[in-house]
């Protein structure tokens, strides 16, 4: 009998490590499979973003003929200014294909050039008018269509209604390749410009500055109301109906979709208080709505942790409670608190929904001076190039992403070093 026994034990005992085993192995197999889809994630983007970064120029030997630009000669600005760049521009191609004569072809071979080849030339002219009269090189972008055909995007061996370049375009781009005229360069106005219709000149940096002063409205404002609320209702709030009233809609706000926050932003703020539309500081007002629940709870939860010797220490010390919780209990929380706080920005900076609500998808061409500004966000910058049907926008697109997910990145890594770097052992 104790033989039979032992020997049923040590079947049971089996099939409990195979169970264990196969458990392991289910685990393994979900975090492995997790990690393909996202490697397969970021090589999507990388591999769609990466040409973005990347830009192809023409250089053009351009005459700044006196009559074109400064009729009367007397440099003035305004003059220098509203001068037609345009037509030096289509002189100097012209003079590169003097075969080309019909009306039709000379608009698309000025089409290899993009529009931002007309707002060079005008800076190059009003911080140094002395240029006038001059044989200049100037480097300008081509356009998005012939930026994608060096960059391979563009089928030559395709049907030639099936292609936004014929067969003339491509052999125009082909003599100026031979020429030496094209080069390609690291795409410098992806970070210097704003939005654009034209992809080539298309940049972040208004969306990157629009993002800064929202998230820096939302920071001036959700840290403190949020730890203020969370040292309220830990330390001071009595155990009541009310403060578990609070306590559970705290809770239940932090799972509300971020879309009624726009909306209650839109009814609000804008209804009401007639606050500007698209303006960054309406997106950190409601951004502060949304990440307030995620840093109340996180700041509680820090609170919860500092041991209640510390409490008592201080208060048998004589130490009002004020003293106690802010030179004690405060300094030993604010690891946590942080923590929280950084994530909360770091969601509140890949938020879409709640700021299409106030109108910060509006088409913004200027870098916003100001709180007060027009401005858009990187999240809805990515939404409206997605939204685009130009084939280089593809590009951007994904390259916003990738700079976004790298702010993401660093920002969970900093909550992460804060974390492990003020973390006590209790």
């Amino acid at each position: 009998m104790t033989t039979n026994n032992t020997e049923l034990v040590r079947a049971g005992l089996a099939r409990r490590y195979r169970a264990e085993k196969r458990f392991r192995l289910y685990g393994l197999g979900a975090i492995l499979i997790a990690l393909v889809m996202l490697l397969t994630l970021f090589v999507t983007i990388f591999g769609s973003g990466v040409g973005a970064f990347t830009a192809t120029e023409i250089t053009l030997e351009v005459t700044l003929y006196p009559q074109d630009l400064d009729p009367k000669g007397n440099r003035d600005p305004a003059v220098l200014a509203s001068a037609n760049y345009r037509k030096l521009i289509s002189q100097a191609m012209k003079e590169l294909f003097p075969d080309v004569t019909s009306r039709q072809d000379k608009r698309a071979l000025l089409g290899i050039v993009s529009d931002g080849a007309t707002y060079e030339a005008r800076r190059l002219v009003l911080e140094n008018p002395s240029l006038i009269g001059q044989r200049i090189k100037l480097t300008v972008p081509v356009s998005s269509d012939y930026d994608m055909l060096n960059k391979g995007k563009i089928d030559k061996s395709s049907a030639e209604h099936e292609r936004r370049l014929n067969d003339k375009q491509i052999a125009w781009f082909e003599r100026l390749k031979d020429r030496g005229m094209i080069s390609t360069t690291f795409n410098t106005r992806l970070f210097t410009n704003a939005d654009s219709r034209q992809p080539e000149l298309a940049g972040i940096l208004g969306a990157v500055v629009g993002s800064f002063y929202t998230l820096l409205i939302t920071l001036a404002l959700s840290f403190p109301i949020g730890v203020a609320a969370a040292v309220y209702l830990e330390e001071y709030a009595p155990q009541n109906w009310f403060t578990d009233l609070i306590e559970v809609n705290i809770n239940n706000l932090a799972a509300v979709p971020s879309i009624v926050f726009g909306l209650l932003g839109l009814a609000v703020f804008l209804n009401i208080f007639g606050m500007p539309r698209s303006a960054p500081v309406v997106g950190g007002l409601v951004l502060t709505l949304m990440t307030l629940p995620t840093i109340i709870i996180a700041s509680r939860a820090a609170l919860k942790s500092v041991p209640p010797s510390i409490r008592e220490a201080a208060l048998g010390v004589g130490a009002s409670k004020m003293q106690m919780i802010v030179h004690h209990v405060l300094p030993l929380a604010m690891p946590g608190m942080l923590t929280g706080t950084i994530i909360g920005m770091a969601q509140a900076l890949g938020e879409t929904a709640p700021l299409l609500m106030i109108g910060m998808v509006a088409f913004i061409a200027d870098v916003p001076a100001g709180p007060m500004s027009p401005a858009t966000v990187m999240p809805v910058q990515i939404y409206l190039w997605a939204d685009s049907a130009e084939r280089a926008f593809v590009e951007r697109t994904s390259a916003a992403i990738m700079i976004l997910l790298a702010f993401l990145v660093f920002m969970n890594a900093a909550a992460v070093v804060l974390r492990k770097k003020f973390e006590r052992k209790w």
